[in-house]
């Protein structure tokens, strides 16, 4: 998998890149909220998470599905963040109709986030 590189601002043209390109993620869930634990591949990319990967840019992704509420939790020493989604899985395992009531491969979703270097 090719890396993403960060140079300071001064010395580099911004590029656009998927979030998968920086980062991987785990998604686990219980009724309607969703976690999502996101760490980036190299702790120097984790100022740029830090950064663009928000609590408003994640809710935005999330809303087609209804989310009304996300929180980030910061992990400095592991070079990552959790994300709590309130009221995405759309009914939860128990009550929804779509194939993914689990939430499970949600993180996908947030992976495929733009991020610019």
């Amino acid at each position: 998998m090719q890396q993403a590189e960060h140079t300071p601002t001064a010395a580099r043209s911004l590029t656009s890149v998927s979030l998968h390109q920086l980062a991987h993620a785990r998604a686990g869930d219980k009724g309607e909220r969703l976690n999502v634990a996101l760490f980036a591949y190299d702790a120097d990319h984790y100022a740029i998470l830090l950064e663009q990967v928000t609590e408003e840019r994640v809710l935005a992704l999330f809303s087609h599905r209804g989310a009304s509420r996300v929180r980030r939790y910061p992990l400095p020493n592991l070079a990552g963040m959790n994300f709590v989604i309130d009221d995405v899985l759309q009914g939860g395992v128990n009550g929804a109709l779509n194939l993914d009531g689990h939430g499970k491969t949600l993180s996908f979703l947030l992976l495929s986030l733009e991020v610019t270097l």
